[in-house]
């Protein structure tokens, strides 16, 4: 019997659920979001527009070296509600301890990597003189957390594979509040600057960590972790990577393709690189409030692939297009109209408002494709197949920005340009994902009950 905090994506209405869903992951990941925020806000309004800027051009680095291993808990989302779907308990057993242990060895790894990588890779982004000291440091502060960073995300992937968005955000909720408090805390009271806010971040997701720690421990269901049974079983480890380590370095070329694009508003000065900063921010809630339809598409697909029901992963797709591009173009309506003065929120210095503006405009009127884009994304992982949906995201969405930039902006190198990179990749992206749902939807369904989706990719050649 299901419980209150879960959700049985195989049967019934599914509309409802699929909103029940993605609006707790909804307020999720926009309070996620909001511990960068908070720290964008606290030293823009107390510290100055070049600590403003260090923060900001620090994401798409920091994005670049994490995305390979969040990609993992894509992976062990997938089969977690796969093996739970197909009601696999002792599938569904390994599926925890094994992502659990594979979280903590992962942040362990990112610690060494945001150290070393810091300075040489934010001087290769071209980031100003004026700001980089502050940025190096910044970045290597928050990678000592990544391993309650990484803890969080894993497990929250796990409770998301059986419908349990709430209690994830509820931990988000508490630790939102503690990193603002610590934010202006720090900051104001100490003067610790960027320094101050990074602190605060890494504070507040260890406390995050700890809450969904202990509630797959304190979890009497087929779910429960036991730290003594802590494995990473060979087998799970493997299927895993394989859904999880395409999605991860898809995630990564997109990275390199921003970090493409942050060096490119580099060029246009510090205080562009303000505006562009807080108008980033911006489009992160309407982004992270789309994702949580992807995050659906994922979860209910893989279920129901699970639970052999071909006609529910088509009605999940559907239902998942409709609600993630009416969030898209609502909240991205509303971030255009309101410009100015959120803008304002992140900096007192007027003159950022225009550059903000060129950003918001292009970027939020279309970012309904982006949200699109990885729905379709989503279902092609939630029928079990990583690889292509990874080779289409990159040529259509990574592969056509890059390109952009260094034909179409290099010949008329303005913003407007330089931002219309992204409404074009999204696009040529979202096609070639629908082309390939239709493909692998009409392969698995014809092999269902005979080979997994994983054996079938295998032995593909697409």
């Amino acid at each position: 019997m299901k419980r209150s905090y879960e959700i049985d994506m195989c049967n019934g209405p599914l509309l409802g659920k699929l909103l029940r869903f993605a609006i707790p992951l909804m307020f999720s990941s926009i309070l996620q979001l909001l511990f960068n925020a908070a720290d964008i806000v606290v030293v823009g309004q107390f510290t100055g527009s070049q600590a403003l800027a260090a923060v900001g051009s620090t994401s798409s680095l920091n994005n670049l070296i994490i995305n390979i291993f969040m990609g993992l808990s894509i992976g062990s989302n997938v089969i977690m509600a796969q093996d739970y779907g197909a009601q696999h308990w002792d599938e569904v057993h390994d599926d925890v301890h094994t992502s659990m242990l594979l979280s903590a060895v992962s942040g362990v790894i990112l610690i060494f990597l945001g150290i070393l990588l810091a300075e040489p890779m934010l001087q290769l982004m071209g980031t100003p003189d004026d700001v980089l000291d502050q940025s190096v440091l910044y970045m290597r502060i928050i990678f000592v957390g990544m391993p309650a960073f990484m803890i969080y995300n894993f497990g929250a992937a796990l409770l998301r594979a059986v419908g349990d968005t709430r209690r994830p955000l509820i931990f988000l909720l508490i630790a939102g509040v503690l990193n603002v408090l610590l934010n202006l805390f720090f900051v104001i009271v100490w003067n610790m600057g960027v320094a101050g806010v990074a602190l605060a971040t890494i504070i507040s997701q260890a406390l995050s960590a700890a809450l969904v720690v202990m509630c797959l421990i304190q979890d009497h269901g087929y779910y429960h972790l036991s730290i003594r049974e802590l494995r990473i079983k060979k087998k799970k480890f493997l299927s895993i990577v394989r859904v999880g380590l395409p999605a991860g370095i898809q995630g990564a070329v997109f990275g390199i393709s921003n970090v493409t694009v942050q060096s490119s508003v580099n060029s246009f000065g510090s205080l562009v690189m303000a505006g562009h900063t807080a108008s980033s921010n911006i489009q992160g809630f309407v982004y992270n409030a789309m994702c949580a339809f992807y995050q659906a598409s994922l979860s209910f697909t893989s279920q129901n692939v699970g639970a052999q029901k071909p006609k529910r992963v088509l009605a999940v797709l559907g239902r998942c297009m409709a609600c993630t591009s009416a969030v898209g173009l609502v909240l991205g309506g509303l971030a255009v109209l309101f410009g100015p003065q959120l803008l304002s929120i992140y900096s007192p210095d007027p003159d950022i408002v225009p550059f903000g503006m060129q950003n918001l405009y292009v970027l939020c009127l279309t970012y309904y494709l982006c949200g699109m884009m990885d729905v379709a994304c989503g279902a092609i992982r939630g029928l079990g197949y990583s690889v292509t949906p990874t080779i289409v995201s990159l040529a259509g969405a990574c592969g056509v920005r890059v390109l952009w930039i260094y034909t179409a902006f290099a010949a008329n190198r303005s913003l407007f340009m330089l931002y219309l990179s992204y409404p074009v990749s999204w696009a040529v992206a979202l096609l070639g994902h629908l082309i390939c749902f239709i493909i692998f939807f009409h392969r698995w369904k014809k092999k269902a009950g005979t080979v997994s989706p994983q054996e079938s990719e295998r032995s593909s050649n697409i």
